[in-house]
């Protein structure tokens, strides 16, 4: 339970009235150890932070589930995964319609967005890494409508997969609508569909 107050001196008081009802009247043991008066942007509660507003208190993601998140995606999204496409999206959509589900209170479109972002860094750095002969890219890139030159050129490529995955060779071919159409679930897109 979370419990706000506007002002430490308020807070110290709910609390110090509170802990005997919980105790006493209600029965229940309450630890000590977990029990504090904290200032509202220090607060995490279930994986959500609270900021206040103009509106009052809001939920937002916690910055350390945020990078949990972020853990688990590089996990499902990782190079040396010998997963197939399909395996991945349905990974990759499990884990994204559950986190937006359970964090679906809290105000986060702009951490979304850049999520999205990076998570499409990964998955172009996936599926480059899947085309790891020079006639593979070749191919690829020439079916994704880069000319004979370019496709050419970029297919022998030494720089790092990573590197590669922000480049125009890849943001021009493996575009944000084609990974939408190829099955792959985003976070803001999602999001939107829930809280609509």
């Amino acid at each position: 339970m979370v419990l706000f107050a506007k002002c430490k001196r308020s807070a110290k008081r709910i609390l110090s009235n509170i802990l005997p009802y919980i105790e006493n009247k209600l029965k229940l043991r309450v630890s000590r150890e977990k029990t504090s008066v904290s200032y509202i942007g220090r607060i995490k509660f279930l994986g959500y932070g609270f900021y206040p507003s103009k509106t009052g208190i809001k939920a937002r993601v916690h910055s350390k589930t945020v990078a949990k998140m972020k853990v688990r995606i590089r996990e499902i999204t990782s190079r040396s995964n010998a997963l197939g496409y399909e395996i991945l999206k349905r990974k990759l959509k499990d884990f994204v319609t559950g986190w937006v589900n359970y964090f679906k209170l809290a105000d986060m479109k702009m951490i979304l967005t850049n999520t999205d972002r990076w998570l499409r860094r990964r998955i172009r750095m996936y599926i480059w890494k899947r085309w790891k002969k020079v006639k593979t890219r070749y191919k690829m890139l020439r079916k994704l409508g880069f000319d004979h030159n370019n496709a050419r050129k970029y297919s022998c490529t030494r720089k790092g997969y990573w590197h590669i995955a922000k480049s125009q060779i890849l943001s021009c071919t493996i575009t944000d609508n084609r990974l939408r159409k190829a099955g792959y679930t985003f976070f803001l897109d999602y999001y939107k569909t829930v809280v609509a």
